[in-house]
Protein backbone atom coordinates (compact mmCIF):
# COMPACT_ATOMS: atom_id res chain seq x y z
CA UNK A 1 0.00 0.00 0.00
CA UNK A 2 2.63 2.35 0.50
CA UNK A 3 4.44 1.23 -2.42
CA UNK A 4 1.72 2.31 -4.22
CA UNK A 5 0.80 5.59 -3.18
CA UNK A 6 4.48 6.82 -3.50
CA UNK A 7 3.77 5.71 -7.38
CA UNK A 8 0.74 8.03 -7.33
CA UNK A 9 2.32 10.82 -5.86
CA UNK A 10 5.02 10.73 -8.00
CA UNK A 11 2.79 11.08 -11.27
CA UNK A 12 0.49 13.30 -9.57
CA UNK A 13 3.81 15.71 -8.80
CA UNK A 14 5.14 14.73 -12.57
CA UNK A 15 1.53 15.86 -13.61
CA UNK A 16 2.10 19.06 -11.97
CA UNK A 17 5.21 19.78 -13.00
CA UNK A 18 4.40 19.23 -16.91
CA UNK A 19 1.49 21.60 -16.30
CA UNK A 20 3.62 24.21 -14.98
CA UNK A 21 5.90 23.80 -17.71
CA UNK A 22 3.31 24.37 -20.14
CA UNK A 23 2.09 26.78 -18.79
CA UNK A 24 5.43 29.00 -18.54
CA UNK A 25 5.67 28.28 -22.37
CA UNK A 26 2.37 29.05 -23.22
CA UNK A 27 3.19 32.57 -21.24
CA UNK A 28 5.74 32.35 -23.00
CA UNK A 29 4.54 32.69 -26.78
CA UNK A 30 1.44 35.02 -25.65
CA UNK A 31 4.67 37.68 -24.52
CA UNK A 32 6.42 37.28 -27.55
CA UNK A 33 3.10 37.86 -29.69
CA UNK A 34 2.56 34.06 -31.25
CA UNK A 35 -1.05 34.00 -29.80
CA UNK A 36 -1.46 30.82 -32.24
CA UNK A 37 1.16 28.92 -30.50
CA UNK A 38 0.00 29.95 -27.11
CA UNK A 39 -4.07 29.00 -27.72
CA UNK A 40 -2.90 25.54 -28.51
CA UNK A 41 -1.05 25.05 -25.20
CA UNK A 42 -4.01 26.65 -23.10
CA UNK A 43 -7.06 24.95 -25.10
CA UNK A 44 -4.85 21.64 -23.56
CA UNK A 45 -4.44 22.94 -20.07
CA UNK A 46 -8.14 23.97 -20.02
CA UNK A 47 -8.87 20.42 -20.82
CA UNK A 48 -6.50 19.11 -18.19
CA UNK A 49 -8.20 21.60 -15.48
CA UNK A 50 -11.85 22.51 -16.80
CA UNK A 51 -12.69 24.73 -13.91
CA UNK A 52 -9.24 26.87 -13.99
CA UNK A 53 -10.55 30.20 -14.72
CA UNK A 54 -7.18 32.03 -15.27
CA UNK A 55 -6.78 29.22 -18.61
CA UNK A 56 -10.23 30.60 -19.67
CA UNK A 57 -9.81 34.21 -19.41
CA UNK A 58 -6.17 33.92 -21.27
CA UNK A 59 -8.15 32.17 -23.61
CA UNK A 60 -10.24 34.65 -24.35
CA UNK A 61 -7.96 37.32 -24.34
CA UNK A 62 -6.10 35.27 -27.07
CA UNK A 63 -9.28 34.60 -28.92
CA UNK A 64 -9.86 38.57 -29.03
CA UNK A 65 -6.06 39.35 -29.91
CA UNK A 66 -6.88 37.13 -33.02
CA UNK A 67 -10.16 38.42 -33.56
CA UNK A 68 -11.86 35.43 -33.40
CA UNK A 69 -14.64 37.10 -30.72
CA UNK A 70 -17.11 34.31 -31.86
CA UNK A 71 -14.78 31.50 -30.07
CA UNK A 72 -14.13 34.11 -27.32
CA UNK A 73 -17.73 34.71 -26.68
CA UNK A 74 -18.74 30.40 -27.10
CA UNK A 75 -15.92 30.14 -24.46
CA UNK A 76 -17.84 32.84 -21.83
CA UNK A 77 -21.25 31.29 -22.29
CA UNK A 78 -19.97 27.78 -21.69
CA UNK A 79 -18.25 28.91 -18.53
CA UNK A 80 -21.81 31.29 -17.28
CA UNK A 81 -24.20 27.85 -17.80
CA UNK A 82 -22.25 26.85 -15.51
CA UNK A 83 -21.95 29.65 -13.23
CA UNK A 84 -23.25 33.01 -12.89
CA UNK A 85 -20.25 34.83 -12.65
CA UNK A 86 -19.92 39.18 -12.76
CA UNK A 87 -16.52 38.98 -14.04
CA UNK A 88 -17.25 36.79 -16.39
CA UNK A 89 -20.42 38.87 -17.75
CA UNK A 90 -17.97 42.07 -17.76
CA UNK A 91 -15.71 39.92 -20.19
CA UNK A 92 -18.77 39.15 -22.46
CA UNK A 93 -19.55 42.46 -22.25
CA UNK A 94 -16.19 43.85 -23.45
CA UNK A 95 -16.27 41.09 -26.45
CA UNK A 96 -19.08 42.53 -27.81
CA UNK A 97 -17.71 46.01 -27.07
CA UNK A 98 -14.81 44.54 -29.57
CA UNK A 99 -17.41 43.59 -31.98
CA UNK A 100 -18.73 47.37 -31.83
CA UNK A 101 -22.07 46.25 -29.99
CA UNK A 102 -21.99 49.03 -27.57
CA UNK A 103 -25.04 49.35 -26.66
CA UNK A 104 -25.09 45.28 -25.52
CA UNK A 105 -21.94 45.57 -23.82
CA UNK A 106 -23.24 48.58 -21.63
CA UNK A 107 -25.94 46.53 -20.84
CA UNK A 108 -24.46 43.35 -19.54
CA UNK A 109 -22.16 45.95 -17.63
CA UNK A 110 -25.27 47.34 -15.83
CA UNK A 111 -26.04 43.76 -15.36
CA UNK A 112 -22.72 43.04 -13.38
CA UNK A 113 -23.37 45.84 -11.36
CA UNK A 114 -26.81 44.32 -10.15
CA UNK A 115 -25.00 41.56 -8.75
CA UNK A 116 -23.44 43.67 -5.88
CA UNK A 117 -26.69 45.08 -5.10
CA UNK A 118 -27.49 40.61 -3.97
CA UNK A 119 -24.13 39.52 -2.24
CA UNK A 120 -21.67 43.11 -2.15
CA UNK A 121 -18.47 40.26 -1.84
CA UNK A 122 -18.60 40.89 -5.58
CA UNK A 123 -17.66 44.60 -5.44
CA UNK A 124 -13.77 43.92 -5.71
CA UNK A 125 -13.24 41.51 -8.44
CA UNK A 126 -16.33 43.21 -10.10
CA UNK A 127 -14.21 46.35 -9.84
CA UNK A 128 -10.71 44.91 -10.57
CA UNK A 129 -11.91 43.31 -13.97
CA UNK A 130 -13.47 46.43 -15.32
CA UNK A 131 -10.37 48.34 -14.42
CA UNK A 132 -8.67 45.38 -16.67
CA UNK A 133 -10.23 46.53 -19.50
CA UNK A 134 -9.97 50.32 -18.46
CA UNK A 135 -13.43 50.67 -17.97
CA UNK A 136 -12.97 52.99 -15.19
CA UNK A 137 -16.50 54.92 -15.32
CA UNK A 138 -18.31 51.25 -14.49
CA UNK A 139 -15.59 50.62 -11.87
CA UNK A 140 -15.99 53.56 -10.00
CA UNK A 141 -19.87 52.82 -10.02
CA UNK A 142 -19.02 49.57 -8.36
CA UNK A 143 -16.52 51.18 -5.99
CA UNK A 144 -18.88 54.18 -4.72
CA UNK A 145 -21.49 51.14 -4.55
CA UNK A 146 -19.30 49.43 -2.04
CA UNK A 147 -19.04 52.68 -0.08
CA UNK A 148 -22.60 52.21 0.58
CA UNK A 149 -23.35 48.76 0.65
CA UNK A 150 -20.60 47.53 2.71
CA UNK A 151 -19.73 50.88 5.08
CA UNK A 152 -17.28 48.24 7.04
CA UNK A 153 -14.70 48.22 3.93
CA UNK A 154 -13.20 50.84 2.26
CA UNK A 155 -13.07 51.20 -1.43
CA UNK A 156 -10.96 54.65 -1.11
CA UNK A 157 -7.95 53.58 -2.38
CA UNK A 158 -9.15 51.93 -5.42
CA UNK A 159 -11.39 54.86 -5.90
CA UNK A 160 -8.43 57.57 -5.85
CA UNK A 161 -6.20 55.55 -8.20
CA UNK A 162 -8.77 55.57 -10.95
CA UNK A 163 -9.00 59.10 -9.98
CA UNK A 164 -5.78 59.66 -10.50
CA UNK A 165 -5.37 57.45 -13.85
CA UNK A 166 -8.42 59.97 -15.05
CA UNK A 167 -6.72 63.22 -14.08
CA UNK A 168 -9.01 63.84 -11.51
CA UNK A 169 -6.61 65.41 -8.91
CA UNK A 170 -9.84 66.86 -6.74
CA UNK A 171 -11.95 63.26 -6.32
CA UNK A 172 -7.77 61.57 -6.22
CA UNK A 173 -6.55 63.99 -3.28
CA UNK A 174 -10.09 63.40 -1.24
CA UNK A 175 -10.17 59.17 -1.77
CA UNK A 176 -6.17 58.94 -0.25
CA UNK A 177 -7.48 61.40 2.42
CA UNK A 178 -10.29 58.94 2.90
CA UNK A 179 -8.20 56.26 2.86
CA UNK A 180 -5.56 57.83 5.74
CA UNK A 181 -8.91 58.02 7.48
CA UNK A 182 -9.57 54.34 7.67
CA UNK A 183 -5.63 53.39 8.13
CA UNK A 184 -3.54 55.63 9.11
CA UNK A 185 -0.82 53.81 8.92
CA UNK A 186 -0.76 54.04 5.43
CA UNK A 187 0.24 57.79 5.89
CA UNK A 188 3.75 57.42 4.70
CA UNK A 189 2.73 54.80 1.39
CA UNK A 190 0.23 57.89 0.63
CA UNK A 191 2.53 60.71 0.77
CA UNK A 192 4.81 58.44 -1.93
CA UNK A 193 1.76 57.91 -3.94
CA UNK A 194 0.50 61.93 -3.97
CA UNK A 195 4.58 63.76 -4.29
CA UNK A 196 4.26 62.84 -8.38
CA UNK A 197 1.34 65.52 -8.26
CA UNK A 198 2.46 68.08 -5.54
CA UNK A 199 4.96 70.64 -7.17
CA UNK A 200 7.46 73.34 -5.15
CA UNK A 201 4.92 75.83 -6.37
CA UNK A 202 2.28 76.60 -3.30
CA UNK A 203 -0.10 78.18 -6.45
CA UNK A 204 0.33 74.61 -8.35
CA UNK A 205 -3.55 73.94 -8.68
CA UNK A 206 -2.73 70.27 -6.91
CA UNK A 207 -1.22 72.03 -4.64
CA UNK A 208 -4.17 74.08 -3.74
CA UNK A 209 -7.08 70.81 -3.86
CA UNK A 210 -4.86 69.15 -1.27
CA UNK A 211 -4.42 72.04 1.22
CA UNK A 212 -7.74 73.33 0.73
CA UNK A 213 -9.08 69.34 1.62
CA UNK A 214 -6.90 68.97 4.73
CA UNK A 215 -7.17 72.55 6.33
CA UNK A 216 -10.99 71.31 6.48
CA UNK A 217 -10.31 68.02 8.00
CA UNK A 218 -8.12 70.20 10.65
CA UNK A 219 -11.27 72.43 11.10
CA UNK A 220 -13.91 69.31 11.45
CA UNK A 221 -11.67 66.69 13.31
CA UNK A 222 -8.12 67.71 14.18
CA UNK A 223 -6.40 64.32 14.14
CA UNK A 224 -2.88 63.80 14.44
CA UNK A 225 -2.55 62.82 10.74
CA UNK A 226 -3.95 65.58 8.61
CA UNK A 227 -1.27 68.03 10.82
CA UNK A 228 1.52 65.65 9.56
CA UNK A 229 0.24 65.41 6.30
CA UNK A 230 -0.24 69.42 5.81
CA UNK A 231 2.99 70.01 7.42
CA UNK A 232 4.77 67.28 4.61
CA UNK A 233 3.04 68.98 2.02
CA UNK A 234 4.36 72.23 3.30
CA UNK A 235 8.02 70.66 2.88
CA UNK A 236 7.14 70.09 -0.58
CA UNK A 237 6.89 73.68 -1.23
CA UNK A 238 9.82 75.01 0.65
CA UNK A 239 7.29 76.86 3.24
CA UNK A 240 8.93 75.50 6.39
CA UNK A 241 7.99 78.59 8.57
CA UNK A 242 4.19 76.86 7.33
CA UNK A 243 5.52 73.77 8.17
CA UNK A 244 6.86 74.79 11.74
CA UNK A 245 3.24 75.50 12.79
CA UNK A 246 1.90 72.62 11.67
CA UNK A 247 4.95 70.58 13.57
CA UNK A 248 4.19 72.64 16.80
CA UNK A 249 0.58 72.04 16.92
CA UNK A 250 1.19 68.38 16.46
CA UNK A 251 3.65 68.09 19.12
CA UNK A 252 1.22 69.66 21.61
CA UNK A 253 -1.11 67.16 20.89
CA UNK A 254 1.55 63.91 21.14
CA UNK A 255 4.78 65.80 23.10
CA UNK A 256 6.33 62.57 22.95
CA UNK A 257 9.24 63.12 20.89
CA UNK A 258 10.87 66.19 19.27
CA UNK A 259 12.39 63.82 16.76
CA UNK A 260 10.25 65.48 14.04
CA UNK A 261 11.12 68.62 14.68
CA UNK A 262 14.63 68.71 14.82
CA UNK A 263 14.70 66.72 11.07
CA UNK A 264 12.52 69.81 9.77
CA UNK A 265 14.98 72.44 11.52
CA UNK A 266 17.76 70.23 9.80
CA UNK A 267 15.94 70.16 6.32
CA UNK A 268 15.18 74.11 6.34
CA UNK A 269 19.02 74.62 7.11
CA UNK A 270 20.23 72.33 4.84
CA UNK A 271 17.81 74.26 2.13
CA UNK A 272 19.71 77.48 3.36
CA UNK A 273 16.20 79.03 4.67
CA UNK A 274 19.05 79.60 8.20
CA UNK A 275 15.94 82.16 9.82
CA UNK A 276 13.34 79.01 10.21
CA UNK A 277 16.20 76.86 10.81
CA UNK A 278 17.21 79.00 13.84
CA UNK A 279 13.97 79.60 14.75
CA UNK A 280 12.77 76.16 15.24
CA UNK A 281 16.15 75.43 17.20
CA UNK A 282 15.53 77.52 19.54
CA UNK A 283 12.16 75.94 19.61
CA UNK A 284 13.71 73.32 20.56
CA UNK A 285 16.41 74.11 23.06
CA UNK A 286 13.33 76.02 24.88
CA UNK A 287 11.22 72.90 24.50
CA UNK A 288 13.71 70.09 25.39
CA UNK A 289 14.98 68.58 28.75
CA UNK A 290 17.46 66.08 27.16
CA UNK A 291 21.01 67.29 26.79
CA UNK A 292 22.15 65.46 23.54
CA UNK A 293 18.98 67.32 22.05
CA UNK A 294 20.13 70.62 23.60
CA UNK A 295 23.71 70.09 22.13
CA UNK A 296 22.58 69.24 19.05
CA UNK A 297 20.45 72.37 18.48
CA UNK A 298 22.95 74.45 19.74
CA UNK A 299 25.42 73.25 17.36
CA UNK A 300 23.13 74.18 14.81
CA UNK A 301 22.52 77.72 15.48
CA UNK A 302 26.29 78.39 15.86
CA UNK A 303 26.57 76.90 12.77
CA UNK A 304 24.22 79.09 11.44
CA UNK A 305 25.53 82.29 13.00
CA UNK A 306 28.58 81.82 11.98
CA UNK A 307 27.76 81.42 8.59
CA UNK A 308 26.46 84.89 8.97
CA UNK A 309 28.77 86.32 10.91
CA UNK A 310 30.79 89.51 10.77
CA UNK A 311 34.08 89.81 13.10
CA UNK A 312 32.07 91.23 15.93
CA UNK A 313 30.18 88.20 15.81
CA UNK A 314 32.58 85.57 15.54
CA UNK A 315 33.77 87.14 19.14
CA UNK A 316 30.44 86.19 20.31
CA UNK A 317 30.48 82.55 18.72
CA UNK A 318 34.03 81.85 20.23
CA UNK A 319 32.23 83.17 23.83
CA UNK A 320 29.28 81.02 23.72
CA UNK A 321 31.34 77.82 22.56
CA UNK A 322 33.56 78.37 25.95
CA UNK A 323 30.30 79.04 28.29
CA UNK A 324 28.81 75.48 26.30
CA UNK A 325 31.44 73.85 27.47
CA UNK A 326 31.78 75.15 30.74
CA UNK A 327 28.15 74.04 31.05
CA UNK A 328 28.51 70.52 29.29
CA UNK A 329 32.16 69.61 30.04
CA UNK A 330 33.90 68.34 27.19
CA UNK A 331 33.78 64.01 26.84
CA UNK A 332 33.23 61.81 24.00
CA UNK A 333 29.47 63.32 24.52
CA UNK A 334 30.17 66.29 23.43
CA UNK A 335 32.63 65.11 20.57
CA UNK A 336 30.26 67.08 17.81
CA UNK A 337 30.68 70.22 19.80
CA UNK A 338 34.28 69.88 19.52
CA UNK A 339 34.46 69.22 16.35
CA UNK A 340 32.27 72.19 15.45
CA UNK A 341 34.88 74.75 17.67
CA UNK A 342 37.53 73.30 15.83
CA UNK A 343 36.74 74.00 12.88
CA UNK A 344 35.71 77.74 13.52
CA UNK A 345 38.96 78.60 15.38
CA UNK A 346 40.51 77.04 11.96
CA UNK A 347 38.12 78.06 9.39
CA UNK A 348 36.72 81.05 11.00
CA UNK A 349 39.20 82.92 13.82
CA UNK A 350 42.08 81.83 11.58
CA UNK A 351 43.29 80.86 14.65
CA UNK A 352 44.81 77.27 13.06
CA UNK A 353 47.54 76.82 15.77
CA UNK A 354 44.99 77.07 18.75
CA UNK A 355 42.73 74.49 16.69
CA UNK A 356 45.10 71.62 16.13
CA UNK A 357 46.00 71.83 20.26
CA UNK A 358 42.50 72.08 20.88
CA UNK A 359 41.74 68.86 18.36
CA UNK A 360 44.82 66.85 20.02
CA UNK A 361 43.68 67.34 23.81
CA UNK A 362 40.18 65.96 22.18
CA UNK A 363 42.52 62.96 21.46
CA UNK A 364 43.13 62.34 24.95
CA UNK A 365 39.22 61.50 26.00
CA UNK A 366 37.99 58.09 25.90
CA UNK A 367 37.01 57.85 22.43
CA UNK A 368 35.51 55.45 19.89
CA UNK A 369 37.18 54.28 17.08
CA UNK A 370 34.99 56.43 14.91
CA UNK A 371 35.32 59.45 17.03
CA UNK A 372 38.76 59.18 17.11
CA UNK A 373 38.71 59.22 13.28
CA UNK A 374 36.25 62.31 12.65
CA UNK A 375 39.10 63.97 14.94
CA UNK A 376 41.94 62.87 13.00
CA UNK A 377 40.02 63.37 9.71
CA UNK A 378 39.56 67.15 11.05
CA UNK A 379 43.11 67.53 12.54
CA UNK A 380 44.73 66.54 9.55
CA UNK A 381 42.42 68.93 7.37
CA UNK A 382 43.70 71.53 9.45
CA UNK A 383 46.96 70.68 8.75
CA UNK A 384 46.48 70.92 5.27
CA UNK A 385 45.35 74.21 5.80
CA UNK A 386 49.01 74.93 7.35
CA UNK A 387 50.66 73.72 4.48
CA UNK A 388 51.91 70.76 6.52
CA UNK A 389 51.28 68.29 4.48
CA UNK A 390 53.45 65.56 5.20
CA UNK A 391 51.64 65.43 9.32
CA UNK A 392 48.16 65.42 7.67
CA UNK A 393 49.20 62.36 5.48
CA UNK A 394 50.12 60.33 8.51
CA UNK A 395 46.85 61.10 10.29
CA UNK A 396 44.65 60.14 7.01
CA UNK A 397 46.79 57.31 6.66
CA UNK A 398 46.09 56.10 10.57
CA UNK A 399 42.27 56.33 9.75
CA UNK A 400 43.10 53.70 6.29
CA UNK A 401 44.42 51.47 8.76
CA UNK A 402 42.29 51.75 11.89
CA UNK A 403 39.00 51.66 9.67
CA UNK A 404 39.48 49.80 6.38
CA UNK A 405 37.06 49.83 3.93
CA UNK A 406 34.82 52.14 5.99
CA UNK A 407 33.15 55.24 4.59
CA UNK A 408 35.36 57.72 6.26
CA UNK A 409 38.02 55.60 5.33
CA UNK A 410 37.68 56.27 1.95
CA UNK A 411 36.81 59.93 2.59
CA UNK A 412 40.96 59.79 4.52
CA UNK A 413 41.89 57.73 1.24
CA UNK A 414 40.41 60.72 -1.33
CA UNK A 415 42.24 63.48 1.01
CA UNK A 416 45.01 61.68 0.83
CA UNK A 417 44.57 61.91 -3.40
CA UNK A 418 43.89 66.06 -2.68
CA UNK A 419 46.96 66.45 -0.43
CA UNK A 420 49.04 65.10 -2.50
CA UNK A 421 47.74 66.91 -5.47
CA UNK A 422 48.20 69.92 -3.82
CA UNK A 423 51.93 68.93 -3.03
CA UNK A 424 52.27 68.66 -7.18
CA UNK A 425 52.48 65.16 -6.29
CA UNK A 426 50.53 63.96 -9.29
CA UNK A 427 51.14 60.39 -9.86
CA UNK A 428 50.54 59.60 -6.33
CA UNK A 429 47.20 61.43 -5.96
CA UNK A 430 46.55 59.70 -9.36
CA UNK A 431 47.46 56.16 -8.45
CA UNK A 432 45.12 56.74 -4.88
CA UNK A 433 42.15 58.36 -6.76
CA UNK A 434 41.98 55.42 -9.37
CA UNK A 435 40.86 53.08 -6.17
CA UNK A 436 38.41 55.57 -5.41
CA UNK A 437 36.73 55.17 -8.61
CA UNK A 438 34.95 51.87 -7.12
CA UNK A 439 34.01 53.29 -3.88
CA UNK A 440 30.97 52.79 -2.34
CA UNK A 441 30.20 56.56 -1.40
CA UNK A 442 28.82 57.74 -4.76
CA UNK A 443 30.20 60.95 -4.02
CA UNK A 444 33.85 60.49 -3.04
CA UNK A 445 33.68 58.25 -6.27
CA UNK A 446 32.91 61.14 -8.33
CA UNK A 447 35.14 63.25 -6.82
CA UNK A 448 37.62 60.84 -7.19
CA UNK A 449 36.98 60.44 -10.67
CA UNK A 450 37.15 64.30 -11.36
CA UNK A 451 40.05 65.25 -9.96
CA UNK A 452 41.53 61.40 -11.56
CA UNK A 453 40.79 63.27 -15.52
CA UNK A 454 41.67 66.95 -13.78
CA UNK A 455 45.07 65.46 -13.58
CA UNK A 456 45.39 62.79 -16.02
CA UNK A 457 44.62 65.43 -19.07
CA UNK A 458 46.52 67.86 -18.38
CA UNK A 459 49.54 66.78 -16.78
CA UNK A 460 51.11 65.93 -19.65
CA UNK A 461 50.15 69.00 -21.88
CA UNK A 462 53.69 70.45 -20.33
CA UNK A 463 56.63 68.64 -19.08
CA UNK A 464 57.07 71.20 -16.48
CA UNK A 465 53.19 70.84 -15.37
CA UNK A 466 53.17 74.67 -14.15
CA UNK A 467 49.53 75.01 -15.37
CA UNK A 468 48.63 72.10 -13.57
CA UNK A 469 50.56 73.26 -10.36
CA UNK A 470 49.07 76.86 -10.40
CA UNK A 471 45.48 74.99 -10.68
CA UNK A 472 45.99 72.69 -7.52
CA UNK A 473 48.14 75.69 -5.74
CA UNK A 474 44.56 77.90 -6.55
CA UNK A 475 42.74 74.89 -4.92
CA UNK A 476 44.61 75.00 -1.52
CA UNK A 477 44.22 78.76 -1.42
CA UNK A 478 40.09 78.40 -2.15
CA UNK A 479 40.07 75.75 0.95
CA UNK A 480 42.33 78.07 3.14
CA UNK A 481 39.44 80.66 2.66
CA UNK A 482 41.81 82.69 0.51
CA UNK A 483 39.65 83.11 -2.24
CA UNK A 484 40.61 86.46 -3.96
CA UNK A 485 44.23 84.77 -4.35
CA UNK A 486 42.69 81.80 -5.88
CA UNK A 487 41.36 84.12 -8.33
CA UNK A 488 44.15 86.12 -9.30
CA UNK A 489 46.33 82.97 -9.95
CA UNK A 490 43.66 81.43 -11.70
CA UNK A 491 43.88 84.57 -13.91
CA UNK A 492 47.53 84.26 -14.25
CA UNK A 493 46.73 80.50 -15.87
CA UNK A 494 44.21 82.01 -18.19
CA UNK A 495 46.52 84.62 -19.55
CA UNK A 496 49.46 82.10 -19.51
CA UNK A 497 47.80 78.87 -21.03
CA UNK A 498 45.85 80.26 -23.58
CA UNK A 499 45.00 77.28 -25.70
CA UNK A 500 45.55 74.59 -23.35
CA UNK A 501 43.37 72.06 -22.26
CA UNK A 502 42.78 73.52 -18.39
CA UNK A 503 41.22 76.27 -19.69
CA UNK A 504 37.76 74.93 -19.02
CA UNK A 505 38.51 73.79 -15.54
CA UNK A 506 39.92 77.05 -14.68
CA UNK A 507 36.83 78.93 -16.02
CA UNK A 508 34.80 76.61 -14.30
CA UNK A 509 36.73 76.88 -10.93
CA UNK A 510 36.94 80.71 -10.77
CA UNK A 511 32.86 80.77 -11.99
CA UNK A 512 32.77 78.67 -8.36
CA UNK A 513 34.81 81.02 -6.84
CA UNK A 514 32.84 84.45 -8.31
CA UNK A 515 29.64 82.79 -7.18
CA UNK A 516 31.14 82.78 -3.53
CA UNK A 517 32.02 86.34 -3.32
CA UNK A 518 28.55 86.93 -4.81
CA UNK A 519 30.27 88.37 -8.13
CA UNK A 520 26.85 86.42 -10.09
CA UNK A 521 27.87 88.98 -13.56
CA UNK A 522 31.50 87.47 -13.80
CA UNK A 523 30.40 84.02 -13.12
CA UNK A 524 28.29 84.19 -16.02
CA UNK A 525 30.38 85.47 -18.11
CA UNK A 526 32.79 82.84 -17.52
CA UNK A 527 29.83 79.99 -17.54
CA UNK A 528 28.87 81.60 -21.24
CA UNK A 529 32.60 81.37 -22.40
CA UNK A 530 32.78 77.70 -21.22
CA UNK A 531 29.58 77.29 -23.32
CA UNK A 532 30.09 78.77 -26.51
CA UNK A 533 34.16 77.96 -26.25
CA UNK A 534 34.25 74.37 -24.84
CA UNK A 535 30.48 73.35 -25.55
CA UNK A 536 31.55 69.96 -26.64
CA UNK A 537 33.78 69.67 -23.53
CA UNK A 538 33.18 67.51 -20.23
CA UNK A 539 31.85 70.53 -18.61
CA UNK A 540 29.48 71.64 -20.77
CA UNK A 541 26.56 70.16 -19.15
CA UNK A 542 27.81 71.40 -15.41
CA UNK A 543 28.30 74.91 -16.96
CA UNK A 544 24.82 75.24 -18.85
CA UNK A 545 23.18 74.12 -15.10
CA UNK A 546 25.24 76.38 -12.93
CA UNK A 547 24.53 79.20 -15.32
CA UNK A 548 20.46 78.33 -15.60
CA UNK A 549 21.25 78.43 -11.82
CA UNK A 550 22.68 82.05 -11.43
CA UNK A 551 20.00 83.33 -14.04
CA UNK A 552 17.19 81.74 -12.21
CA UNK A 553 18.02 82.97 -8.26
CA UNK A 554 20.43 85.65 -8.78
CA UNK A 555 20.27 87.38 -12.34
CA UNK A 556 16.38 87.10 -12.15
CA UNK A 557 16.41 85.50 -15.99
CA UNK A 558 14.19 83.19 -15.46
CA UNK A 559 13.06 82.88 -19.14
CA UNK A 560 16.82 81.92 -19.92
CA UNK A 561 17.44 79.95 -16.95
CA UNK A 562 14.29 77.57 -18.53
CA UNK A 563 16.18 77.93 -22.13
CA UNK A 564 19.26 76.46 -20.48
CA UNK A 565 17.48 73.87 -18.38
CA UNK A 566 15.94 72.81 -21.56
CA UNK A 567 19.09 72.25 -23.20
CA UNK A 568 20.11 69.85 -20.90
CA UNK A 569 17.26 67.73 -21.09
CA UNK A 570 17.52 67.60 -24.94
CA UNK A 571 21.34 67.40 -25.41
CA UNK A 572 22.64 66.28 -22.02
CA UNK A 573 20.68 63.52 -21.09
CA UNK A 574 23.00 61.18 -19.43
CA UNK A 575 24.08 64.45 -17.08
CA UNK A 576 23.94 63.76 -13.62
CA UNK A 577 21.73 67.15 -14.01
CA UNK A 578 19.60 65.60 -16.25
CA UNK A 579 16.60 65.08 -13.28
CA UNK A 580 16.91 68.04 -11.62
CA UNK A 581 17.26 70.41 -14.77
CA UNK A 582 13.79 68.36 -15.81
CA UNK A 583 12.04 69.25 -12.59
CA UNK A 584 12.90 72.72 -12.91
CA UNK A 585 12.57 73.42 -16.40
CA UNK A 586 8.80 72.47 -15.60
CA UNK A 587 8.55 74.74 -12.46
CA UNK A 588 9.26 77.29 -14.31
CA UNK A 589 7.07 76.32 -17.25
CA UNK A 590 4.25 76.13 -14.40
CA UNK A 591 3.14 72.66 -15.60
CA UNK A 592 0.61 71.01 -12.92
CA UNK A 593 1.75 68.03 -11.98
CA UNK A 594 5.01 67.74 -10.78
Amino acid sequence: MPRLYFILLFILSGSITFAQSSEAQADSYYKKGEFKKALIIYENLLKEQPYNSNFTYKLVDIHQQLEQYDDAENLIRQRLEKRQNPAMVITLGYNYQLKDSITYANQLYEDALGFVDKNPNYIYSIGRKFEDYSLLDYAIKAYEKGKVLSPDRDYSIQLARIYGDQGNIEKMFANYIEYIDYQPNYLNTIKRLISDFISENKDNENNIFLRRLLLKKIQQEPKTYWYELLSWLYVQEKAYNKSFIQEKALYMRQPESLDRIIELAVIAHNDKDDDTAKSIFNYILQTTQNATTALTAHQYILEIDTNNADEKMLTEIDKTYHSLFAEFGRSERTIPLQLAFGKFLAFNLKETQTATLFLRESLKQNLSKFQEAKVKLLLADILVLQEKFNEALIFYSQIQVNLKNSPIAQEARFKVAKTSYYKGDFDWAESQLKILKSSTSQLIANDALELKLMISDNKYEDSTQTALKHYAKADLLAFQNKTDEAITLLDKILEEHQGESIIDQTLYQQAKLFELKKQYHKAETNYQRIISDYGDGILSDDAHYYLAELCNTHLAQPEEAKTLYEKIIFEHQDSIYFIEARRKFRLLRGDTIN
